[in-house]
């Protein structure tokens, strides 16, 4: 099998800020030691304004600390098809490999029993039978989605909200409908209209489930996709209803985005690399959510008032402490 450049983007690169790790090599005196090799697969588009976007601003702020200490060689935009492919291709030649996405925990399962030599990090990886070369970094869409659930609600002004999902799988369903039992918590009378594309990445299904919802009263929206969200944006923008935005806060760069929900997948990147320059990786699974704090989970209203903002911390202590229970994912 092999890719099409349609399908694709390689890019390896030595870093330009150099990070002073000397090797004592005889007497020969000191010289650099060789940089830890890494290969990220980024199956979306890096400029998505999502999940795969925070990933890559991640690995940016991971070449900015690290320098010349890292040589990274990422792959960018395949299909489900290519990944077992993409994988092996990063795993015959780096030190740590990271699927950045749930969707490529099955392959990355699949590869790292072949290349029991190279050690593979999942950011969004769930709970799964554990390899002593695998780490699945746990995101907790679930639980962030429950606040952003309730900050859609405070922010509708038609008491109905709104979520679209991309591929129906536990995680992205699970996120679903905790995103409704937050609006719900906040606005017992909300109503609550969900959908699914079947894909991340179609504009077109995700600007239709967001005109069906509107249709029927919603105007906030929440999104787990990644090129769909463009759907999503051009519905909202016809219709006059906003987005709570997902992964980054980047609060007053667009008055479509009243709200944003911080889901560290970036920082997740950054950790998987971290660890493995310091040589603290290990294998296993971790959960990070709201108990790893601000960088890796939280919700900010942009604009907040001290009511709304009150709320929204209230709601976060209760999950912590276990009063507000989420599922999984």
């Amino acid at each position: 099998m092999s890719f099409s450049p349609s399908r694709r983007r390689v890019a390896a690169c030595l870093l330009s800020a150099a990070l002073p790790l000397p090797a004592l090599m005889g007497a020969a005196g000191a010289m650099a030691a060789d940089p830890v090799r890494i290969g990220i697969l980024i199956p979306g588009s890096k400029s998505d304004k999502g999940w795969m976007e925070s990933g890559y601003d991640g690995l940016v702020a991971a070449q900015k600390t690290h320098g010349d200490a890292i040589k990274v060689q990422m792959i960018e935009n395949i299909n489900y098809a290519d990944m077992e492919q993409a994988l092996t291709n990063l795993a015959s030649k780096n030190k740590l490999v990271i699927g950045v996405g749930g969707q490529t925990q099955a392959a990355v399962l699949k590869i790292a029993k072949r290349f029991p030599g190279t050690k593979f990090s999942i950011v969004g990886g769930n709970q799964s039978d554990p390899l002593p070369n695998v780490a699945g970094y746990d995101v907790k869409q679930a639980e962030i989605a429950f606040v952003a659930g309730a900050a859609a609600a405070m922010l509708s002004k038609t008491g109905a909200v709104s979520y679209v999902g991309g591929m129906e799988i536990p995680s992205i369903v699970n996120a679903g409908k905790e995103f409704g039992k937050g609006a719900a918590y906040v606005n017992p009378k909300i109503r609550y209209i969900e959908n699914y594309t079947g894909d991340f990445d179609d504009v077109v299904k995700a600007k239709e489930a967001t005109l069906a919802a509107i249709a029927q009263g919603a105007d906030v929206h929440y999104h787990i996709l990644n090129l769909g969200l463009r759907g999503m944006e051009q519905a909202a923008r016809d219709k006059g209803t906003h987005i709570v935005g997902s992964y980054t806060d980047r609060c007053g760069s667009d008055a479509l985005y009243p709200a944003y929900s911080i889901t560290g997948v970036g920082y997740q990147v950054q950790y998987a690399i971290d660890e493995m320059v310091t040589g603290k990786w290990k294998a296993g699974y971790k959960p990070f959510g709201l108990a790893m704090g601000p960088q890796a989970s939280d919700m900010v209203i942009c604009g907040a008032t001290p009511a709304q903002k009150a709320k929204i911390d209230e709601i976060k202590k209760d999950i912590l402490g276990g009063k507000i229970k989420v599922l999984e994912g």
